[in-house]
């Protein structure tokens, strides 16, 4: 349970600092603790995407893996991303995601940012 919640405070972490950095990645909110809320539950969705979407894509696109060496992630990753969007959009939450190129360096940023939150945080079970 501690490693789950560990996992989303980075993810939510790495997502505002996408926002925070990119333009066209926006959580809009009344206050800073509604801003805060969504960004919690948009770091859960992600995490949802992430563990239920992405390994399903991976195995369809295994051989694009290997053709272009694993940069195929970066694209795999932004479209993570926009599917959180999409569900965030469904669910009247606000958070939006404008383009892919957008997504491409969102979810780079994400990456590298949850990454480095991860090696800093405790990951005990």
């Amino acid at each position: 349970m501690k490693n789950f919640v560990v996992k989303t405070i980075a993810n939510a972490g790495a997502l505002a600092v996408a926002v925070w950095l990119l333009d066209k990645i926006t959580l809009t909110g009344d206050s800073t603790g509604k801003k805060i809320g969504t960004l919690i539950v948009v770091a859960l969705i992600f995490g949802l995407v992430n563990f239920l979407v992405k390994p399903i894509v991976k195995v369809l696109t295994f051989p694009l893996f290997i053709l272009t060496l694993g940069l195929i992630t970066l694209v795999v990753n932004a479209l993570m991303l926009l599917l959180t969007s999409w569900v965030c959009g469904k669910l009247d939450l606000s958070f939006h995601v404008d383009g892919f190129w957008t997504a491409v360096l969102g979810g780079l940023i994400i990456s590298l940012v949850s990454w480095a939150l991860n090696l800093v945080l405790p990951d005990e079970d």
